[in-house]
């Protein structure tokens, strides 16, 4: 099985790949040593002297995979919060300071989003909600 992004994009929801990225995040120790086999006398022993933790292979990627799958549906999220916010009465410079960026920005990243993700009735409804692009 290959450790992808669309692999496991359809098979976490966002609440689901963020909390097990979390976990292994938190597993691993950041120790930058190669992995090494040990040849010790009492392998017992050994393994409760060795507290550390390492994320093996297959785990280091799916971390990586995870953090793209969490990066792509909490962008995703975008467009729900936006329309949410202008529904409510937000205005370009309001929904700006919220995600970090400029007014301009924040528009284009919207009529992105609205072209990608909706049909052309709710397209056409989003861009009537968004009105004109905020000048600079």
């Amino acid at each position: 099985m290959s450790i992808t992004p669309e692999a496991l994009e359809a098979e976490f929801s966002l609440t689901t790949a963020a909390t097990r990225l979390d976990f292994l995040s938190r597993r691993d120790n950041g120790d930058t040593a190669l992995n090494t086999v040990r040849d010790d006398d009492d392998p017992w022993s050994a393994t409760l002297r060795d507290t550390g933790t390492q994320l093996d292979v297959h785990e280091a990627l799916e971390l990586l995979a995870l953090g793209e799958v969490v990066s792509r549906k909490a962008h995703d999220s975008q467009l729900v919060g936006i329309r949410a916010a202008l529904r409510g009465g937000a205005d370009w410079d309001q929904i700006a300071a919220a995600l970090g960026g400029s007014p301009q920005q924040a528009y284009d990243s919207f009529t992105e989003a609205v072209a990608r993700q909706l049909d052309s009735d709710a397209a056409a409804s989003a861009r009537e909600l968004a009105g004109s692009r905020p000048a600079r």
